[in-house]
């Protein structure tokens, strides 16, 4: 009974080599995994980031209160109005209503209430209305 014994010689370099190769490979195996599977919570994305409704929020200008609507559909903001405004309102604050026009014609350019372009004219104005517009939103959130 001879025993032909067989005698592998490896070197250090091939074997880190080896090891690094197949490490690569498997982290962009996975890598492709992550990014092409599906994602699970795409049903709850498709329903919409909103409640559709009118939502308020109030501000205090002086001792008027006034409550910013907006209204949202499932995906967007649709309008923002402001109620209870009297004449007092408009002549004490007169930047007010320009400043919501902007507002509502940026609406169905931007993706988020912070895009909003605030003028440098009415900037206080507009952050007023900015403000009161995420807190109505807040509301909205499904």
């Amino acid at each position: 009974m001879s025993a032909k014994t067989k005698i592998i010689v490896v070197k250090a370099k091939e074997l880190i080599y080896t090891a690094l190769f197949v490490c690569l490979a498997i982290v962009l195996i996975l890598l492709l995994i992550f990014m092409f599977a599906p994602e699970e919570n795409s049903m709850t994305t498709s329903a919409g980031v909103y409640t559709p409704g009118v939502y308020t929020s109030t501000i205090t200008l002086g001792d008027t209160a006034l409550d910013v609507a907006v209204s949202v559909d499932e995906n967007q903001i649709t309008s923002v109005t402001l109620n209870n405004l009297s004449e007092s309102v408009t002549a004490m604050y007169p930047l007010l209503e320009p400043s919501l026009e902007s507002i509502n014609a940026q609406i169905g350019t931007i993706s988020s209430v912070d895009e909003l372009q605030l003028n440098a004219e009415n900037k206080y104005t507009g952050l007023i209305l900015q403000q009161a517009i995420k807190n109505a939103l807040q509301k909205a959130k499904s």
